[in-house]
C-alpha cells in the first residue's frame, strides 16, 4: 500500500466518523467510497467506524471482473451502486451515502426536492430527483440510482436515504451536507404551508456565478494602480524641480 493510498483510506474513515458525530448518519447504515487510480476504495460491510482501520477498507477494480474485491472484510452491501456510478461517471472521485434524517423523510414520502434554494445549482440542475424503490444492495437499486443521478450530483433513494457525488471525497461530503440542509429547509417550508420555487433561469444564473466563485485575479486593483501612478507623478515633478535649482 502506497502512502497516498493509505492517506485516502484514512480520509474515508475520518469522513465516516465525522458524518456520524455530526448527525448526518447513524450507526453503520452509511457508506463511503473514493476513486484511487484504477480501483475503488470502499468501506467494509457492518463494521463500526470507530473500530475501522485503513487495512479494513475494501479495494475493488473499476474495470475487469465485476464484484471482485481485495481486503480482509467484504465491501459494503451497497458496493454495486458505488461501483456502477464510478464506472458510468469518470468525473466522480468520491461518493457518500447516508440515511440522514430529512433527506430520508422526503425519500419515504417519495418527494423530489425542487429549486427551493439557490444552492440547488451545486447539484447540476433544478431539482434533486427521488429514485424508485428497490431493496438495498441490488442491481436494480443501482440502475434506479444512476437514472436519478443523470446530470446531477445527488439524489434521494425511495424509502432509503440519499447519495451525494463529488470530484473528490471532500466535495462529495460537502454536497452530502448541502443535500441534507436543503432537504431540511424544504421540509420546514412545507410545514409552513408552501415553498416559493426559483425559476430555471434563476438557478442557471447561480450556476454561472458558481463557475467563477472563489477565483482570484492577478491584476492590480484600480485603486492600487491609481496610487502607483500618483507616486510616479510626484517623483517626476520632484526631479524637474531639482533640475531647475
Amino acid at each position: 500500500m502506497t502512502r497516498e493510498e493509505r492517506q485516502l483510506r484514512e480520509a474515508i474513515i475520518a469522513k465516516c466518523r465525522w458524518m456520524n458525530a455530526s448527525g448526518l448518519n447513524q450507526g453503520t447504515s452509511g457508506n463511503i467510497s473514493a476513486r484511487y487510480k484504477d480501483r475503488m476504495l470502499i468501506t467494509p460491510s457492518a463494521t463500526p467506524y470507530d473500530a475501522m482501520e485503513p487495512e479494513m477498507i475494501a479495494s475493488m477494480p473499476l474495470e475487469g471482473a465485476y464484484g471482485e474485491w481485495d481486503g480482509p472484510l467484504q465491501p459494503s452491501t451497497e458496493w454495486r451502486f458505488h461501483l456502477d456510478i464510478m464506472r458510468a461517471r469518470p468525473d466522480v472521485g468520491g461518493i457518500v451515502h447516508t440515511h440522514s434524517t430529512y433527506a430520508t423523510v422526503l425519500a419515504i414520502a417519495r418527494k423530489p426536492i425542487p429549486a427551493c434554494h439557490y444552492m440547488m445549482a451545486a447539484f447540476g440542475g433544478t431539482d434533486i430527483r427521488c429514485a424508485g424503490y428497490a431493496r438495498y444492495g441490488t442491481k436494480e437499486l443501482s440502475e434506479l440510482a444512476i437514472a436519478a443521478l443523470e446530470g446531477r450530483n445527488g439524489c434521494l433513494l425511495a424509502n432509503h436515504g440519499m447519495i451525494a457525488l463529488g470530484a473528490n471525497l471532500d466535495k462529495a461530503m460537502w454536497l452530502a451536507v448541502e443535500l441534507e440542509t436543503i432537504a431540511r429547509q424544504y421540509y420546514l417550508s412545507l410545514a409552513l404551508g408552501s415553498a416559493c420555487i426559483l425559476s430555471d433561469e434563476e438557478i442557471a444564473e447561480t450556476a454561472r456565478g458558481f463557475s467563477t466563485y472563489g477565483l482570484q485575479t492577478s491584476q492590480p486593483k484600480p485603486a492600487m494602480k491609481a496610487r502607483t501612478s500618483a507616486k510616479a507623478a510626484l517623483r517626476r515633478a520632484e526631479k524637474k524641480r531639482s533640475r531647475k535649482r
